[in-house]
């Protein structure tokens, strides 16, 4: 009986090898065949832009306008889902809101470096002691997240910011870190954070309910510094 599951199993470990030949021994990553011929026909980007080659538009525009973000909504399919993936039963507050802003623009009209080193500095701690200050802010564009501080950690997360993103309930409130250089982004998540927006671009009062914490209760930033994310 011995002899013969011992007979099974070498059969079974050559049948093994023998498949390993034929449709893995080219492949060190045992990737199937299917996949490698699929891998094999990618091409390489040839002159455009690392970034604008990964998307299907000629042009790339991450902020929603108060002319046209009906028109881009259906252009990229975002009015077919809510948010925060989409717009579909929010946009009214997003026409809303955006009327209150200066400007959708990405950079400055007059900036013409067409090629830019981006960092993305995150809020983990992970810098702290690390003294990259100096190599953070030798970067072209700083984008950090929610209210990550800058004061008083100058030595470990650089002194400039070009973009922060943030939510109601992640946006300083303490006019002490307004850098005016600064654009500041609004991602938002629900429809509350867009009547957030609103009712403080406007001057009203903040209904703070639908919020996982209290929101900021008052805007540190200029309507010129703010942007709304496309969904």
């Amino acid at each position: 009986m011995r002899g013969y599951l011992v007979a099974i199993f070498l059969s079974a470990v050559f049948l093994y090898y023998v498949l390993h030949c034929i449709l893995w021994g080219t492949n060190v990553y045992w990737v199937a065949p299917v996949e490698m011929k699929r891998r094999n026909k990618i091409q390489p980007c040839l002159s455009k832009p690392a970034f604008a080659s990964l998307l299907r538009f000629h042009q790339f525009h991450p902020f929603l306008c108060a002319a046209d973000f009906r028109k881009i909504a259906s252009l990229y399919g975002s009015d077919k889902f809510d948010l925060p993936y989409g717009m579909r039963t929010s946009a009214e507050y997003f026409r809303l809101a955006l009327s209150k802003l200066q400007s959708c623009d990405l950079f400055d009209e007059f900036d013409n470096i067409p090629c830019k080193k981006c960092v993305v500095v995150g809020n983990g701690g992970v810098l702290k002691n690390k003294t990259l200050g100096e190599k953070i802010d030798s970067y072209d564009v700083i984008i950090r997240m929610n209210n990550g501080p800058v004061l008083g950690h100058e030595e470990e997360v650089g002194r400039r910011t070009t973009f922060r993103l943030f939510y109601p309930e992640s946006v300083f409130s303490d006019p002490i870190h307004n850098d005016p250089n600064t654009t500041v982004i609004l991602t938002a998540f629900k429809p509350h954070d867009l009547r957030w927006l609103l009712e403080l671009l406007m001057g009203d009062k903040i209904n703070t309910n639908g919020f996982w914490k209290k929101p900021a209760l008052n805007l540190i930033y200029k309507p010129y510094q703010i942007r709304i994310l496309d969904p």
